[in-house]
């Protein structure tokens, strides 16, 4: 009895560990299975519930990488990485592995271990040139993201969900209504799909108000919607009367396969659908997916995504294209777009803009992760070629997979499909817009010789563009200007005042600078503000301007003082109404008669060659030579005598003083002049212009105190230009007040006046 009992016993243990065993081997065969139908969730769960009882490392390894490739076809990616990396050190004998490891460390944005994991991939299978696109693509993705374009790409929160939510296209004329499909509850049927574990897709509508608010989303009114099996990407036509869709249904003991359907518009609904045959034959429709249309927008041209015969990825799907026969009522046969387009990747979601480009996404083409979104540009001619393939980038791109373009009309805005960081649910709908460039310019107008705290008030700031556009804003009181630029376009800004308000009331000029006032918008991808400040002279006294060289004893002007003197011709084209003098003058070291003559003959000789060579009225201009007659009064108060002169130190110090002395300079004498050959303006504003000052030093009293004369005698080839910094131990230039002294109503400046206009900050 007790062996009965003992053989009774064994044989339960030996039944329940054999039946133990047969569901354990269910499991994986269940998984396997599973996989083949495409079923991943359902996989991932019967893989994980067989794998602890595998003992066989093979087979261990086998399941670990299956888990893996669930993972990456579900698009969970952060998994994906985490089972690659247990099959690879499980051993497992699949290469691919390395591959996948590899573009997961891409998607979820680990740059660099990507591009060491792409490197030994490489090396593995040297001729697999995804692992050279890989080292690219990953290089290129943390490019895109460190100089993002201009591109702003926002989730739209109020339409999506926490299942997929992808493919959207307007559904009216105003594009107020967005169509998309949504895995979301409230389908038709309310069924759950085995492949994707969620609810059978359909296709959804949402409306936006006046105020930029989405309506919940509902499912499309009509037919389209078929409540068994999975409606996807659609798009509807310009008129918005048809509207074009994907439908994959699973007929029993069959694959899954989807066709485009197209249903006309009844009213505020849809009508029954009828499927595109495209003149295939059954078979071929039976066998070979057909999805994701777009239309142009003459309805003539189809472009769509499929695995037809013949596709540059074999099994995987390329972009395919119809056209339509008005004859027959009926889509041709399909042509493929060519390798131009297709890889050996995916190519789907295909857009026709109403420009004619092609956009679409891909993972064959260099991109960031996943599926990119890409431009192909149509190419010039009637017929339907499209060439010169761009990845729209950052933040178009992102990591994840992103598809399902469409653009509102020929705007840059629009919505597009990302399962990116930031998402609601696993896709979701986000909207894109490119912000209108800004550029803005600003700046200072300040006096040159009295310095920055001076401010000039009523300055004209001219912004002229290279467009042909033309702009004229006036300094506030703070000297302050503003102006609006625009993209694409170089601009050069000038500077003048009728009518100037600083402490004295004196009239300004505009000094040429070939550098001051030019800069450019053309390139920038950005906007930006610039920054360009300007000082305006004083015509209060003699102005001067480079030096003006002669010979030795001679009034005739040397090549290189021609350079000098085209200054002189800018500033009276800059400042058109002006007449000015031109004086001459010379250092103390010959006779008074001489020197007379000589300075008379210089001024001349500037007068000529701008009347005769640049073609500058004569009346606008006044030769004038005054010898040694007016020394030149220094910053400090001291006057440039024979007396002071010599009563330096050194040869040296007297030589520089002399060298200032000897100068051309030119002054305003008038603001009136009005050329006759122009029509008169009656519109034209009266100028009401302060007094100007009929010398150089008539605010400053008797300065000639000439001592010492000398009689002529050989002197030196007349120097280089003034300079703005005395030797050592030489007096500070001329221009400023004398020191202790201040023009009425200002503070007299701590630092030495500039001669010349400041250049501009850029």
């Amino acid at each position: 009895m007790k062996l009965v009992k003992v053989l009774s016993a064994i044989l339960v243990f030996l039944f329940a560990f054999t039946g133990t065993v047969h569901a354990q081997k269910n499991f994986i065969r269940d998984a396997d299975r599973a996989y083949e139908s495409q079923q991943y969730y359902s996989a991932i769960d019967l893989y994980k519930k067989g794998m602890s009882k595998i003992k066989n490392k093979q087979e261990k390894a086998r399941i670990t990488f299956q888990v893996a490739e669930c993972y990456r076809k579900i698009n969970d990616w952060k998994q994906a990485e985490s089972w690659y990396n247990k099959a690879i050190k499980a051993k497992h004998t699949d290469d691919k592995m390395y591959l996948w490891v590899a573009e997961a460390k891409k998607i979820n944005q680990k740059y660099d271990e990507a591009i060491t994991a792409f490197q030994e991939y490489q090396k593995m299978v040297p001729s697999d040139p995804a692992g050279e696109n890989g080292i690219k693509s990953s290089e290129l993705s943390q490019k895109w993201k460190d100089a993002p374009t201009r591109w702003v790409v926002e989730n739209v929160a109020q339409i999506n969900s926490k299942d997929y939510d992808f493919s959207p296209t307007y559904g009216d004329k105003k594009h107020t209504t967005l169509i998309f499909t949504s895995q979301r509850e409230g389908q038709t049927g309310n069924k759950v799909d085995p492949i994707s574990g969620t609810m059978y897709s359909d296709l959804f509508e949402t409306k936006v108000d006046k105020n930029g608010k989405w309506s919940s989303p509902s499912v499309v009114q009509g037919e389209v919607n078929s409540g068994m099996g999975n409606e996807g990407a659609s798009c509807v036509n310009k008129k918005a009367d048809k509207i074009y869709f994907t439908r994959c249904d699973q007929a029993k003991k069959s694959l899954i396969t989807c066709k485009i359907y197209v249903a006309a518009k009844k009213g505020n609904a849809w009508g029954e659908p009828e499927m595109v045959d495209f003149g295939l034959d059954a078979a071929v429709l039976d066998s070979t997916n057909f999805r994701h249309p777009t239309i142009s927008a003459d309805d003539q041209v189809m472009v769509f995504s499929s695995d037809l015969k013949g596709s540059t990825g074999g099994l995987k799907s390329d972009l395919w294209m119809s056209v339509y026969d008005k004859k027959a009522k009926k889509w041709g046969k399909p042509t493929n777009l060519g390798s131009a387009i297709n890889t050996g990747g995916r190519e789907g979601f295909p857009f026709l803009h109403e420009s004619g480009d092609l956009y679409f996404s891909s993972d064959g083409h260099l991109g960031m992760g996943g599926l990119d979104i890409f431009k192909a540009a149509k190419q010039p001619g009637d017929a339907w070629k499209w060439g010169n393939v761009e990845n729209l980038r950052y933040p178009m791109n992102s990591p994840g997979d992103d598809f399902g373009i469409v653009f509102d009309g020929k705007k840059e805005r629009g919505f597009l499909t990302s399962n990116r960081e930031g998402s609601k649910g696993s896709d979701d709908i986000w909207s894109f817009y490119m912000p209108p460039l800004v550029f803005k310019l600003e700046g200072v107008v300040t006096d040159c010789k009295y310095g920055p705290s001076i401010f000039v008030q009523g300055a004209t700031v001219r912004i002229v563009g290279s467009d042909g556009s033309s702009d004229e804003v006036k300094t506030d009181a703070s000297g302050k200007y503003t102006a609006s630029l625009l993209p694409e376009v170089s601009y050069v800004v000038t500077v003048f005042s009728d009518k100037g308000r600083s402490s004295k009331a004196e009239n300004y000029l505009n000094l040429p600078d070939k550098d001051k006032g030019k800069l450019t918008t053309i390139g920038q991808n950005e906007s930006k503000n610039y920054t360009l400040d300007f000082c305006l002279v004083p015509a209060e006294t003699e102005i001067r301007f480079p030096a003006v060289l002669y010979d030795l004893n001679k009034s005739n002007l040397r090549p290189e003082s021609k350079d000098s003197l085209n200054f002189l011709y800018q500033t009276l084209m800059d400042n058109p109404t002006i007449i000015i003098e031109i004086g001459s003058h010379t250092d103390s070291r010959s006779s008074n008669a001489y020197n007379q003559k000589l300075s008379q003959a210089r001024a001349q000789a500037c007068v000529d060659y701008l009347t005769k060579e640049k073609g500058i009225p004569a009346a606008r201009m006044v030769a004038k030579g005054y010898g040694e007659e007016r020394p030149l009064r220094m910053g400090d108060g001291n006057v440039l005598t024979e007396k002071y002169i010599m009563g330096q130190k050194t040869k040296q110090e007297q030589e520089a003083l002399h060298q200032l002395n000897r100068r051309t300079v030119f002054r305003v004498i008038s603001w009136d002049y009005v050329d006759p050959t122009k029509p008169v303006d009656p519109n034209q504003r009266k100028i009401v212009r302060p007094k100007v000052l009929s010398g150089a030093f008539d605010d400053m009293g008797d300065t000639t105190g000439a001592d010492v004369k000398e009689e002529p005698q050989q002197q030196a080839p007349a120097p280089a230009p003034a300079p703005t910094t005395p030797a050592p131990g030489a007096p500070k230039p001329a221009g400023t007040a004398p020191a202790g002294s201040k023009p009425a109503g200002t503070t007299p400046p701590k630092t030495q006046p500039a001669t010349t206009p400041a250049k501009p900050k850029y």
